[in-house]
């Protein structure tokens, strides 16, 4: 029930001939019992959304899917490779943007050194070129480079439940693939994976990994592996890697309505492959001409399209199953407005 019909019960319930009135001493006295009612029952109606883990949000998904031995993913900061000319000390602050790195480790002799960003997410991982010293640090100029470990944001719901499903439907046991799909997936930052049994002969095996945004991160290969060591089975020979890329080219007559620029359309197109792409990832090898042809006719200011080629043809477009497909060109190559020749 409501607020106003909670009071409006209470009030229904005073007999007649005293004063009910909004502003009486009897409306007033109800009031705020009828709102505090009505809090009761709204968290009563949404409890079991929160209790159960296909539902549960937050603090109440950690509690929910601890139980089973699953925990959040916390977010861990960047490590950068700096270089600079001249040396500096070992836990000097250098700033980038908002961002502020400190030296960790040097790699090389006065000339390069990593660096870990103090604002721990994917952000550390963005921005690259010339940094300002916040220590105290004169006549020497440093660049912010390479990734040497990626930063991850921390474990968003979605990924925590879907790690979950996985870990409790899957039948992960004694080392066989869903198990080591499951060890992959408990590292920081690595999104999703895929295993290959006996896949140089008996004893080995090898783990393809991807990040949370379901790119190729090689930094993350070496955490994988260190972790991966600790938990497999004895005598198991396991090989952490990445996929390979396959670019998938787009190329298309495509007759506008007027109500989108070329460029726009160009953009919102890029957006949608991408997305589409993304989720094929270690799940289906086969990029659809159909689906793609789809998505192009939904975009916005898409009239009609002719001459759609995926990599040079009218066909679906396989990919390697040790590859993962990404957007490669995009050529709308012949554009014209709708009704006008």
């Amino acid at each position: 029930m409501t607020y106003e019909e909670l009071l409006q019960a209470m009030l229904d319930r005073v007999p007649s001939n005293v004063d009910k009135r909004e502003g009486s001493i009897i409306y007033d006295a109800l009031a705020p019992c009828a709102y505090f009612l009505a809090q009761q029952n709204f968290q009563l109606e949404n409890y079991l959304d929160l209790v159960f883990p296909d539902t549960a949000v937050g603090e109440y998904l950690d509690r929910a899917v601890a139980a089973f031995g699953v925990t959040r993913k916390p977010a861990s900061a960047a490590v950068r490779k700096l270089i600079t000319k001249g040396a500096v000390p070992i836990g000097s602050r250098w700033g980038l943007n908002s961002l502020v790195y400190t030296v960790t480790r040097e790699l090389a002799s006065g000339t390069e050194y990593e660096a870990q960003c103090e604002t721990s997410g994917d952000i550390g991982n963005q921005y690259s070129g010339s940094v300002q010293p916040i220590s105290n640090i004169t006549g020497v100029t440093a660049e912010l480079t390479d990734i040497v470990s990626a930063g991850a944001d921390e474990e968003t719901d979605g990924a925590l439940r879907e790690r979950f499903l996985q870990k409790v439907q899957l039948p992960a046991t004694s080392g066989n693939a869903y198990h080591y799909k499951l060890w992959a997936l408990d590292v920081p930052g690595v999104g999703d994976a895929r295993v290959f049994p006996l896949a140089s002969g008996p004893g080995t095996v090898t783990v393809l990994i991807v990040d949370n945004d379901k790119n190729i991160d090689t930094s993350l290969e070496s955490a994988v592996s260190a972790y991966m060591e600790t938990v497999r089975p004895i005598g198991a020979n396991v090989t952490i890697d990445s996929p390979s890329s396959m670019a998938v080219n787009v190329v298309a007559d495509v007759t506008l309505d007027g109500s989108k620029a070329k460029d726009d359309v160009l953009q919102a197109f890029r957006v949608s492959l991408n997305t589409y792409l993304k989720g094929l990832v270690f799940t289906d090898y086969r990029v659809s001409y159909a689906r793609i042809g789809s998505l192009l006719l939904a975009t916005e200011g898409v009239q009609d399209y002719d001459n759609l080629k995926l990599n040079g043809a009218m066909a679906n477009v396989i990919i390697n199953d040790k590859a993962i497909p990404v957007i490669g060109t995009v050529d709308f190559s012949e554009v014209r407005i709708y009704g006008i020749n």
